[in-house]
């Protein structure tokens, strides 16, 4: 697949130029370096920018790698193009780069999740250009449970922005994401708020959205 590619100016040049260590996507520290943004309604976000180094090794990698799929969608009275590619990676699933199965584990650690809440899945999203979005939603099996959940959110490639907001209205907020950001949304959010990607006429680079979830049809 051939994108046109602007790299991070995050990402070391000596470093995305050797072929060895340019090649190894790695974390950084969670602990202190996570941002708690308290949404109200017992929704909140957490934010920790720049998580994964060498995050354009790992974007050009899952370009590859990843079997990519184009959905279709029940839309009112017709079937339409979900207007972005993906993936889904489902429990013991093998995913598709190493450094995925490092941050599943990290993020495990850092949240301490409890039996029924552990991330186990990862669903893939790769929005190619400015044309690619999502609409306003909550994640719907996660709104089916009657508890807090969380979804973690892996941005690499190019930034893209998430809206988010409350369902009983108020101001939209919204975080770009994108070269090896890390967005974690958690509380009632699901529930109580809806977030989206919107289209934009804007030059926009690719980006992949990795979404660590727990397994909800074992913790409904």
């Amino acid at each position: 697949m051939s994108l046109s590619f602007q790299t991070s100016l995050f990402d070391d040049p000596a470093l995305l130029d050797d072929p060895v260590l340019g090649a190894t996507p790695v974390l950084g520290p969670l602990g202190a370096s996570v941002q708690r943004i308290e949404l109200g309604e017992g929704a909140w976000l957490d934010l920790r920018p720049g998580w994964v180094g060498h995050s354009d090794d790992l974007f050009e990698r899952l370009v590859d790698r990843v079997p990519w799929q184009a959905d279709r969608r029940e839309m009112y009275d017709r079937v339409v193009d979900v207007p972005r590619l993906v993936s889904w990676f489902g429990p013991r699933a093998v995913l598709p780069d190493p450094v995925l199965a490092e941050a599943q584990s990290a993020l495990n650690d850092h949240y301490r999740r409890p039996p029924g809440q552990v991330f186990e899945t990862a669903g893939l999203c790769f929005y190619r250009t400015g044309d690619d979005s999502i609409a306003w939603h909550g994640d719907k099996v996660g709104k089916a449970i009657d508890r807090d959940t969380m979804v973690a959110i892996v941005s690499v490639g190019a930034e893209r922005t998430l809206a988010v907001r409350s369902r009983s209205g108020g101001e939209v907020r919204r975080f770009p994401l994108g070269h090896g950001d890390l967005l974690v949304m958690g509380g009632s959010m699901q529930r109580t708020h809806e977030h989206s990607i919107a289209k934009t006429k804007r030059a926009v680079g690719p980006r992949i959205s990795v979404q660590f979830r727990p397994d909800w049809s074992r913790s409904a």
